[in-house]
Formats: structure tokens, sequence, C-alpha cells
């Protein structure tokens, strides 16, 4: 199948850059370990293919996978999600310029804005994402070029409008983010609501079985996925062809993963809510959540991802944390098995004593795919223990 612009998202995760191996009719198309390629004459290149780094078929058909699903014209695929976003980063900004971004963000992506580009002179300004009002002073008050957005926000789950955000940005002739990491593009489609680029760490959903690392860089514009382009080549912080392979096979089954995690998400927080050690859930498909109504308007299911707090503080939270045995003690998320995260510790460890603090009587659940009673059993028998 060649033209996938107008069928259903499952057709064309399935046949988007997927097309058979012509030789042999292969189903599955080559994974291409080669690092050069043969030249028909000096500069004489087959299908624009010279060497790996800039380019190769396994991962050029990875990109546009992606970028079908997300409403873009280009993908880039790299070794990881921060290498995307440090990719992105310096594509778009120089010394002196500054960032707006969420007052909750990825710890990871924190520590590279901060640390790593704070050292090359480019600043940031942490605010609530969820407050158009204050983006919009910030970013005025900043003169910010980009600004960084996740929604829902990892761990705490608010949810920010894309499309107020968008305008607010553009107004001020900035550059709208969007982590896409959580939603993925089978619930939300950033591009379609104004974002200019979205990003993703492929490690979690889009990989889907937590076997390989990779980040993902996806936009309709073109001048600016020419400068990304650029800087994937001259930094060549590229993933590899079997990384490549195995995140194209898991980004196939997306659309139904993502409906299961859903599902067992929606029991396993609504669970939580009726509990007693429970001080609060924090999942944008409850109706309590405040953010509900937009989630509900700009995603197409809620995900897979479940904060929640515990009234017992700290020891609760580490108690459940190191007791439960469906949900697995580990860091990242998005894969078919569920995890279990302590991120003022674990995953947001790099930024206690900042504004971005995650509370400390915090778990995040990254609800797998397995059966929801088994899933709810565990937390009983671990919940068990706070007695």
């Amino acid at each position: 199948m060649t033209d996938t612009q107008n069928t259903g998202f499952n057709t064309r995760a399935i046949h988007a850059g997927q097309a058979f191996e012509p030789h042999t009719g292969a189903v599955v198309p080559p994974v291409h370990f080669s690092t050069t390629y043969a030249q028909d004459g000096i500069s004489g290149l087959r299908n624009g293919y010279e060497y790996g780094r800039g380019t190769n078929p396994t991962r050029d058909s990875l990109q546009q996978q992606l970028a079908a699903l997300e409403g873009g014209s280009t993908g880039l695929t790299f070794g990881s999600g921060l290498a995307a976003e440090d990719a992105l980063i310096r594509a778009v900004l120089r010394p002196g310029d500054h960032i707006v971004l969420g007052n909750d963000a990825y710890g990871g992506t924190y520590r590279l804005i901060s640390r790593i580009f704070g050292d090359w002179g480019i600043g940031h300004t942490a605010v609530d994402m969820s407050d158009v009002g204050a983006v919009r002073d910030a970013v005025a008050a900043t003169g910010a070029k980009l600004v960084w957005l996740e929604t829902p926000s990892n761990p705490m789950m608010k949810i920010t409008d894309i499309a107020a955000i968008a305008e607010v940005a553009h107004a001020a002739g900035a550059t709208l983010v969007v982590d896409n990491t959580f939603a993925t593009p089978y619930l939300q489609q950033p591009l379609a609501l104004g974002a200019d680029v979205v990003v993703h760490s492929t490690t979690k959903y889009i990989g889907g079985h937590s076997d390989v690392v990779g980040g993902a860089v996806v936009t309709a514009d073109d001048e600016l996925a020419e400068k990304i382009g650029f800087m994937q080549f001259a930094a060549g912080a590229v993933n590899g062809p079997m990384d490549a392979f195995l995140t194209t096979r898991g980004l196939k089954t997306l659309g139904v993963r993502m409906d299961r995690h859903s599902d067992n998400a929606e029991r396993v927080a609504e669970w939580l809510l009726g509990r007693p050690e429970v001080e609060k859930v924090l999942y944008p498909g409850l109706p309590e959540h405040p953010g509900h109504e937009l989630a509900a308007q700009q995603m197409k299911r809620f995900g897979g991802m479940v904060s929640v707090q515990f009234v017992g503080g700290e020891p609760a939270a580490r108690a459940v944390a190191e007791a439960t045995r469906v949900f697995t003690l580990a860091e990242s998320l998005g894969g078919i098995e569920s995890l279990m995260n302590y991120p003022s510790e674990m995953t947001h460890a790099s930024v206690k004593g900042t504004e971005l603090a995650v509370p400390e009587n915090l778990l995040r659940l990254s609800v797998g795919i397995e059966d929801v009673e088994d899933q709810l059993a565990d937390l009983e028998q671990a919940f068990s223990r706070l007695a």
C-alpha cells in the first residue's frame, strides 16, 4: 500500500513507510545494516543514500511512519528522546535566547535545559502551563523564542490547552514544542492544534515493549525541518537500524495498545479514588480532574499514566512502591508491562530542590496491558501493608 494519506490511524501505522520489498516481495521491509552505499560514479548516489549517519532506509521508513501518524511533513529520529530534544533546541536557539517551559516538566528535559543549555547561555522560566495568562506574561517578560509544553504533564498530569498556548507563542513570534510522549499520536494531535513541533521519547509508548531507546521530532514546517535535519546529520545522534526496526514494529500496534492502556488506567484510577490511604488521584479521565473537560476535547482517550499521592506521606509511597509484584519498580513508562515509579528519587531526582520538585508522597503508575483484575489485586496486596 503506497498512499495512506486518507486512511485511518491504524492503517497508517501499519502501512506508512512500510512498502513491501520489491525484489522478493517480503511484506516486512528488511533491516538495512550497511554503513555505506555504493555510488554510480563520484556523487552518483542511489536514491540519495551515501553514509549511514546521514541516511538509512530502515530509519527513513520509521521517520515516514511517524510523520504520517502525527500529521507532519517530516519526521526525524534519534538515539534517545533527549538527543531529539537537544538537536531541536540547538537548531532553533542561540546563546541569549530564552525558553518558557512547564513547572512540572520531565526531569531529564529540565536538566538538559537548565544545566546543559544554561551553560550555553540560554535562559529558562518555568510556569504553570495550564494558566494561559501566566504563560503569556512569561513569554512577554522574557522574549522567549521557544515555548515547551507537556500535556498531560509528567508526573503531575496537568492538562494544557494546546491551541491557546499556540496562539500565545505565535503572537510573540515563538515556536511551540509539544512533548507528546504521554498522549502519543493516537490519543492527541498537537500539530493539528497549532503546535510547530512534536517531540517524543519513542522509548515509551511508541516502542511500547521496553526494549529499545529512541527519540523523535515531527513537524509540518519545512524550514524548521531542514534546520533540525542538518543537526541530525551534522551532530549524528541518530538511532541505529535495529533500533529503528524495533520502534517501527512497536508503532504498528500503538492504537490497539493505547486502547488497552486507557481501559486499564481508567479502572485503576477509579479503584485508587475509593481508597482511604489515598490523598489524591491524578488522572485526566476522572471527572474530578481539573483538566478533565479540556482533555476530553483534545484527546481521544485519557492514556495509561496515573499518579497517586498518599495520606501517609513519603513512607506510605515508598512502602507501596516496594511491595508490588505485577507493577515492577523501575524507571521509564509506556511498555506493555505495568511499572511503578517513585519520581522524587527516580525520574525527577534532578529537579529536587527546585520549583519543579515532585511531592514526596507521589507515585507514578504506568498501567500496562495485563489483565486489570491482576493489576488491582497487586495494588490491593501492596496497600494492605499500610494497615
